[in-house]
């Protein structure tokens, strides 16, 4: 993978933040670029592109199947953990029969179905006295919480008012949990404050095209909702860290938008406040920088339902033309 991958992801994301067709009307846009500043497509440009984006495609489909067969590898893992466990533990109750002398024959099936049970009614008691120690759901955020913006300086923010400020992560960070997000992706976190290690089977966690469901089996679920926006399920993934942490990775559908909220039912965030890369854009220079700038403040300003720097030169222009012709009503004129 060369040095230089994602140096321009910044610029390219603004870029294509302006093409409502997505992807075909980017590429037709820089297919343009190359024929207007260039003389790309006098040579074999066809075998060129060809062979840059089989290479891309080649190394998607790579990190994508060395993902798969990592999942594969830890479900492997914990399988075989899992039946080591099983089998100690109908070792276990075999040779307590025996030294009861109450020898009674059961299958292996039946011995695993004692043991998950027994299993079960330990953990569910093991959660019931955590959730009961505290008096509440057993989590723990020590994050600072998303405040709520109080007062704007500019009175056409004044919708803003009431919406949390976005945490260093342009995400959220609630009572019960905590997210953060790139234009890609969500990425969440559940810390549960129990007094045991957690296992995957203690958990119920569901991950929907647009809902999404966690908690702890037996107990209220912590969220329990319909999405912001629709995500890919099968790109979606979470793992348990340290016993303690539920981390949830969501794939967005549309990759050129802002999340609000996590759940439709949370309080929104602030999308004006979320700030992508600001380390990035003092490293540009030249035209690059100017570029950029004037993208993000063309973004602005259609937030605001303001005119672009593009429409406010037609602005002008027309200005100018009635201060030249004054003789001309404009009254009943309509401009879009």
């Amino acid at each position: 993978m060369s040095n230089s991958d994602g140096q321009y992801d910044h610029i390219f994301l603004a870029m294509a933040q302006k093409h409502a067709g997505g992807m075909p009307d980017f590429l037709r846009t820089f297919a343009g670029f190359l024929r207007r500043k260039s003389d790309f497509f006098s040579g074999d440009w066809e075998q060129f592109m060809m062979d840059i984006f089989r290479k891309e495609a080649e190394i998607a489909m790579s990190e994508k199947t060395e993902k798969l067969k990592q999942q594969e590898q830890d479900k492997k893992i914990r399988e075989d953990k899992e039946q080591e466990v099983r089998a100690a533990a109908a070792a276990a109750a075999r040779e307590k029969e025996i030294s009861d002398q109450k020898i009674c024959d059961i299958t292996d099936e039946e011995a695993a179905e004692i043991i998950k049970e027994e299993e079960s009614k330990k953990r569910q008691k093991l959660l019931e006295e955590s959730t009961a120690a505290d008096g509440t759901s057993p989590i723990m955020i020590n994050d600072d919480m998303s405040k709520p913006i109080e007062k704007v300086e500019d009175d056409s923010e004044k919708d803003e008012i009431g919406k949390l400020l976005p945490n260093a992560g342009n995400g959220c960070t609630l009572d019960k949990y905590m997210w953060t997000q790139t234009l890609g992706e969500i990425e969440l976190k559940i810390p549960f404050n129990v007094t045991f290690a957690l296992r995957a089977r203690d958990l119920i966690v569901d991950i929907q095209k647009k809902a999404l469901k966690v908690g702890l089996k037996g107990q209220e679920p912590i969220i329990n909702g319909e999405l912001c926006a629709e995500v890919k399920i099968e790109e979606s993934l979470w793992v348990l860290q340290d016993s303690k942490t539920v981390q949830i990775t969501l794939e967005k559908v549309n990759k050129m938008n802002w999340w609000d909220r996590l759940v439709v039912t949370d309080t929104p965030i602030s999308t004006r406040k979320i700030n992508p890369e600001p380390s990035k854009l003092s490293d540009l220079q030249g035209e690059t920088r100017s570029l950029v700038e004037k993208m993000m403040y063309d973004q602005r300003q259609k937030e605001m339902g303001l005119p672009t720097s593009e429409d406010q030169k037609k602005l002008d222009i027309l200005e100018k033309f009635k201060q030249q012709h004054p003789e001309l009503d404009f009254s009943k004129c309509k401009f879009n």
